[in-house]
């Protein structure tokens, strides 16, 4: 990881928790308790954070009171990191949805990101609002377009506040994304902006793809994220992970969800 990410990293997850020890923030980046220290105190000379005895803690409201809004929810860095493995099956299984000259459209988070490896063997006309996965994909086979808008860097993606971002102009047979968590209320998210976003993208495609790992699935209201981007019942197909329990599978299929599950690099059926 690049000095640069883990600083980004470190200031994204003390916004998130308000203080982190040098011990989880070493598990976190990956770098050496010698690094993550000199990574600290070139933070907190730029004023960016306080270093304290074993740690460090963000700056108080006050004190950011100048900095840039940021979206709610987790950074892209700190997401990829979760579950990886996980991911990058569920990711291969959602490409294999695909056919060479299919336009689909995928909206940008860790999980989709992960479709960049299969997706560079295809030829597709791709939709996204990822950046990562855009200049990933630059020099494949792939058509690949943005939609118009600011770099929101925490996410890694382009959001308009502007209905005249380039979005209507394309049509997709369907629309992948990930999410923060499904509970029995459907989509969750974490930021209004990004729902409004997600829902212009929604709006052309045929059909809605979600990618998510097991742990982010729960038959309860005990999920991330506090916004619904829509109920269950409009997901067409969910791709995910063979740690999905029985419950959270009764209840996806009940509402006549399409679920795919992906094991040890294997494609399996819900049925199997």
């Amino acid at each position: 990881m690049l000095e640069r990410q883990r600083h980004q990293l470190i200031l994204d997850t003390l916004e998130g928790g308000g203080y982190a020890s040098v011990r989880e923030l070493t598990d976190l980046t990956g770098a050496s308790e010698a690094t993550l220290r000199r990574d600290l105190n070139k933070l907190a000379g730029a004023g960016r954070l306080h270093k304290l005895h074993g740690g460090a803690q963000a700056l108080s409201a006050q004190e950011r009171v100048l900095e840039r809004p940021r979206l709610a929810g987790y950074s892209f860095l700190a997401s990829r990191e979760v579950h990886a493995s996980e991911k990058q099956w569920i990711a291969r299984r959602a490409v294999d949805l695909c056919t060479d000259g299919d336009a689909i459209i995928i909206n940008g988070g860790s999980s989709t990101f992960m479709m960049a490896e299969a997706l560079r063997e295809r030829q597709l006309n791709i939709l996204t609002n990822s950046f990562p996965l855009a200049m990933e994909l630059v020099d494949s086979d792939n058509r690949v377009s943005v939609p118009g808008g600011e770099i929101h860097r925490k996410q890694n993606i382009i959001l308009s506040a502007f209905d005249a971002d380039g979005t209507a102009n394309y049509v997709g047979s369907r629309m992948f994304m990930g999410t923060p968590g499904i509970t029995p209320f459907g989509v969750m998210e974490s930021d209004p902006l990004l729902i409004q976003a997600e829902r212009k993208l929604r709006c052309q495609a045929e059909q809605l793809v979600v990618l998510a790992d097991s742990s982010k699935i729960s038959s309860t209201n005990d999920a991330s994220g506090n916004l619904v981007f829509c109920p269950l019942a409009d997901i067409d197909i969910l791709v995910t992970d063979a740690g999905l329990d029985v419950q959270c599978r009764e209840m996806l299929e009940s509402a006549g969800i399409d679920v795919l599950l992906a094991r040890s690099g294997r494609a399996i059926a819900a049925n199997e």
